[in-house]
């Protein structure tokens, strides 16, 4: 039978430089007090803030193994608050984001699931405000490190604001909210040095998943290209949880909801990333801006999963466990509507810092599921934002206010904007009969759901499989894309000090597919091979799913991408021109790099100016490029460091390159070897094909992958 709690025991501490229990006692607490201590060990008790010892800090309390969080669980709601409370003002996780304006429109009706208005009118436009971040840096971390990107939505209904507020991975890495201080305490900084920042790559977050097993499909996810977005509208998003839609008849269905980007899936390379960061901070939000600015506006389409219970009895796994997705295999996913973000916001401050997304915030005839972290979630983001915008009137900041009507009794409080009048503020009342009243006709009215059970700190037994599908994810992968997570996780354990932390990860990958743990302990130069903890549930091969790979998820489109042209004086301006026309044609966009930012002197004796200066602008930040050189343009450039980089980036980087005579001359002293996406500049339409797409069979050539 499966364990009720599968978390391997973490190995005795080393004797050298623990300090004495009550020493650690007075560090920790900062008052002296002793802590509880556990019979016959050295190991402290862990307690709440008041010093009750604690038994469970891996469940909520709920009302039945697969029933509601319950309110009661005073050690959840402590836990949550002062986590959500420890930093002030910016976010504690997903502080590093960017928000655009948009709307929404609905395009097939989901009126026999639902009463809720966005979701049955066909047409009908509903603004909104879409905020993309990061997780683990703070607001002035860089947009690219290897991260889960944030992925929220506030639509401005005409029922009140809906948030639906997910991630571009649809799991996460535990299942109960209870545990998500101690998950991003151990990615965060360590606190006794305060780095690294916005990485997964050091001893404290490996320490945590290694004594975590239901995190290991999540860290398939980490590990994989889906943390590596080439930009921010060439990304999914997930709700992660099952919701319900509620129809007029009361009955229930549950949903999943997912964007699905118009411009297809693409992400970067590892060594391209670190040298993006570098070059360009900001590469991601520049992107977005530069995309509205130009009027080319990223768009989405919404689409859902829709089950029953009956059908959900039926899953080989739990559909309230949020390490767990539904493969598109199984539920399809129906498209029922489509976002475009077309406005930039006037004052980055006072919207996209300001704006409080909770996913508590629904409109009538959508509810809850019963999954646990969801539960916890209900309370923690209202929490955070009393903290993080000090007042229960966050919601009169424009950016958070309803566009519709709104009205109750509340009232004063910190920052009161509004000013009410008339000597009633409650209800019911009989002396003010135009005040607002509850309307049992229109108002939000919860899934009528039976639960029993008796209520406990204890998993439901559905939860134990921490494996199959982080199995199934793996091996639906294409194998360039194995290649990346097994050399994304020796790169990871790499960086992490302590042997038997990279030991314990490795015998998990076992559970996952012995080849990638084999791949793995090769890269650590780890031998023998760890062995496999205790699986809690038996590990299943489930079928494979092509939809869940990413490159396979390419579009065969330019859309959205920016093509280099490197140019030079005396370089060839017919040329150039032929380019860009096509370029510009195929949807993408262009920019001239050069020796010099200003004019450069052509061919036929015209000048043109660049859009990037050399140095300052490298060849990561592009899709492909073109180099159109006079031979006495490339002998110079062959002196350059940054010429030279530029090209021998590109390749290394797989991307397609053009290349004149006298870019080939740069291309021989990089030591580029020509192949199917090394092109000449003059085969515009071969070019532009290679371009499309990463040159991923060059891959074997250029860098060795665990």
């Amino acid at each position: 039978m499966a364990s009720k709690k599968s978390a391997v025991k973490a190995p005795p501490a080393k004797q050298s430089g623990m300090r004495s229990v009550r020493g650690a006692a007075q560090q920790s607490t900062g008052h002296g007090g002793e802590l509880h201590q556990t019979a016959g060990t050295r190991d402290p008790v862990l307690t709440t803030n008041q010093g009750l010892p604690i038994s469970d800090n891996q469940n909520s309390l709920k009302a039945n193994p697969k029933g509601p969080t319950l309110l009661e669980d005073f050690i959840l709601r402590e836990k949550i608050t002062h986590f959500d409370h420890e930093r002030i003002p910016e976010r504690i996780v997903h502080a590093r984001g960017t928000g655009v304006h948009g709307v929404f429109e609905l395009t097939k009706s989901l009126k026999k699931y639902t009463t809720a208005k966005i979701l049955t009118e066909v047409g009908e436009q509903t603004p909104l405000f879409a905020r993309f971040s990061t997780v683990a840096g703070g607001s002035g971390s860089v947009d690219t490190p290897r991260d889960v990107r944030g992925f929220a939505v506030k639509f401005y209904t005409k029922e009140g604001n809906w948030d639906l507020v997910g991630n571009n991975i649809p799991v996460f890495f535990i299942q109960d909210a209870i545990k998500f201080p101690d998950l991003i305490h151990a990615v965060k900084m360590e606190p006794d040095r305060g780095f690294p920042q916005s990485a997964t790559a050091h001893d404290t977050f490996w320490d945590y998943i290694s004594l975590t097993p239901e995190s290991m499909h999540m860290v398939m996810w980490i590990m994989s290209d889906r943390t590596l977005p080439r930009s921010l509208a060439m990304m999914e998003g997930f709700g992660i949880h099952s919701f319900r839609l509620i129809n007029a008849a009361g009955v229930s269905t549950f949903v999943k909801f997912h964007w699905r980007p118009k411009l297809g899936l693409q992400s970067t390379i590892w060594d391209e990333t670190v040298k993006i960061a570098g070059a360009d901070p900001d590469f991601h939000r520049r992107g977005l801006f530069e995309a509205i600015e130009a009027g080319q506006f990223p768009e989405w389409e919404l689409a859902v999963q829709l089950f029953t219970q009956a059908e959900a009895d039926k899953f080989p796994f739990d559909h309230l466990d949020a390490t767990k997705l539904i493969p598109e295999e199984l539920v399809p996913l129906q498209v029922i509507g489509r976002m475009v973000l077309n406005r930039w916001p006037n004052n980055f401050f006072a919207e996209t810092e300001q704006v409080a997304f909770c996913p508590s915030h629904i409109v009538p005839g959508i509810d809850f599921s019963n999954d646990p972290l969801l539960q916890g979630r209900l309370f923690s983001y209202l929490d955070t934002q009393l903290s993080r915008l000090g007042s229960a009137n966050f919601h009169q900041i424009p950016v958070n206010a309803p566009k519709c009507p709104f009205a109750n009794h509340q009232r004063d409080g910190h920052m009161q904007m509004a000013q009410p009048t008339g000597r009633v503020a409650y209800e019911p009342n009989s002396l003010a009969p135009l005040s607002p009243r509850e309307s049992p006709s229109q108002g939000f009215v919860s899934a009528q759901v039976e639960e029993d059970g008796v209520k406990g700190r204890i998993r439901a037994e559905s939860f134990a499989d921490h494996y199959s599908q982080a199995r199934q994810f793996f091996r639906s992968q294409s194998p360039f894309e194995q290649a990346h997570i097994a050399s994304a996780l020796v790169f990871e354990l790499s960086k992490v000090e302590h042997m038997h932390v990279r030991a314990t990860m490795v015998g998990h990958l076992r559970h996952i597919d012995p080849s990638l743990a084999e791949r793995v302990a090769n890269g650590l130069a780890l031998a023998p091979l760890p062995p496999a903890p205790p699986a809690a549930a038996p590990v299943k091969d489930l079928p494979v799913s092509p939809a869940l790979q990413l490159i396979g998820k390419a579009k065969d489109t330019l859309e959205g991408r920016v093509i280099g042209i490197l140019i030079a004086d005396g370089s060839d301006a017919a040329l150039i021109a032929s380019l860009k026309k096509a370029i510009v044609a195929a949807g993408a966009n262009v920019k001239l790099v050069a020796p010099k930012v200003g004019k450069v002197k052509l061919s036929d004796g015209s000048t043109l100016p660049a859009d990037g200066q050399l140095a300052g602008t490298p060849s990561i930040l592009f899709d492909a490029v073109a180099i159109v050189l006079s031979k006495d343009g490339a002998a110079a450039l062959t002196k350059e460091g940054a010429a030279v980089d530029f090209v021998r980036d590109a390749f290394g980087h797989l991307k397609a390159i053009a290349a004149d005579v006298g870019g080939k001359i740069l291309l021989d002293k990089a030591g580029v070897v020509a192949d199917s996406g090394v092109v000449a500049a003059g085969d515009t339409k071969q070019f532009l094909a290679a371009a499309k797409t990463r040159q991923w069979k060059r891959e074997s050539a250029v860098r060795t992958l665990a």
